[in-house]
């Protein structure tokens, strides 16, 4: 555990940096006592928020990396860049962990060539945790880190989202379970067949395959699946939420008598959207890492920020990283 905890935080990334970035860091500031924040970014833009500024400290820098950039090649020609600059950070141990709401492919490139791989882990997932019907979510991994996996790949989230989901989540012997076409153990292609047999052999709590509309049930707390898959059901997800409340909308505001309905239950309208927000549980840790980096959802307000301070906090407070390099290494599923 780390005594003064210190996060680096990528302040111009996301929707509505630098405000909400740099609220969120306040708010996290004055709920923990034993954290400093370092934000990266443009420093007059920046203090234009910054309000109170205990234990928070600013790296200078003009340089962004935008939704535009091709994420390789802005990781490596802009080294100025705050989601850059926010990697060297932890890469050169003066943070123990960085966050960014900024552009997805640039944090998973400069997470792998500026901060590292654990040995052991070939690839590292993208993983969110999504809500469930009964509150209790689940973590969903590869959402998008690697479009093509290997079986051991797939091994390899298994045992990170179930560490993970122990030690950060609180939950004792989580169970994991493989996303697949149907729940019979024979079901699916090359690859899930035969990560089903090497998540089946490993030491976490496996349940066999889940399908996609089981998800919000709570079929299991993690998730594993391949990143093309994972990304695909996220982003059906997001666009079927987003649906059902534009068409709720739509039916509320056709009429008189429905507009009265809509004044009635406003606030469990809102309440219900917050169930659905994954950005609640905090952001998507890129498990596999050598220290933990967390991307908070581009839309993200300073609450979702300071829930993913909460998140990276965790992580360092439980060596989730140093846990996930014992297991793995006494496994040898690298390949």
């Amino acid at each position: 555990m780390t005594n003064n905890m210190k996060l680096a935080i990528d302040a111009m990334g996301g929707d509505h940096a630098p405000k909400e970035i740099v609220e969120g860091a306040m708010d996290a500031i004055r709920e923990f006592d034993d954290l400093s924040i370092t934000l990266i970014g443009d420093e007059a833009k920046i203090k234009t928020y910054l309000t109170d500024s205990k234990n928070i400290s600013i790296i200078h820098t003009e340089e962004v990396i935008t939704s535009e950039d091709e994420p390789v090649r802005a990781v490596r020609r802009k080294k100025d860049a705050s989601l850059v600059l926010m990697a060297k950070e932890v890469k050169e141990g003066r943070a123990d962990a960085c966050i960014s709401a900024g552009n997805t492919g640039a944090l998973m490139s400069a997470g792998l060539f500026i901060v590292g791989r654990i040995p052991g882990i070939s690839r590292p997932a993208l993983s969110p945790t999504l809500p469930t019907i009964n509150g209790q979510g689940f973590v969903f991994l590869d959402v998008g880190a690697n479009v093509e996996a290997k079986a051991s790949h797939l091994l390899q989230y298994g045992i990170m989202g179930s560490i993970y989901s122990e030690k950060v989540r609180g939950i004792k012997n989580p169970t994991v379970a493989l996303l697949n076409v149907g729940t019979e153990d024979a079901k699916g292609n090359e690859l899930t067949k035969k990560a089903f047999e090497l998540l089946g052999e490993a030491p976490i709590n496996f349940i066999g395959n889940v399908e996609a509309r089981d998800l919000f049930d709570h079929a299991a707390d993690v998730v594993v699946t391949d990143g093309f898959s994972g990304n695909v059901a996220l982003k059906t997800i997001e666009g079927t939420a987003q649906t059902v409340f534009t068409l709720l909308k739509e039916t509320f505001m056709s009429s008189f008598k429905t507009k009265l309905a809509a004044g009635l239950v406003k606030n469990d309208l809102g309440a219900l959207k917050n169930r659905l927000d994954y950005s609640e549980y905090g952001g998507a840790g890129l498990f596999g890492l050598a220290a933990p980096v967390i991307k908070a959802h581009g839309s993200s307000k300073s609450r979702a920020i300071v829930n993913a301070i909460r998140q990276a906090k965790h992580m360092v407070d439980h060596d989730v990283t140093e846990m996930i390099g014992e297991v793995v290494e006494t496994m040898n599923v690298e390949e």
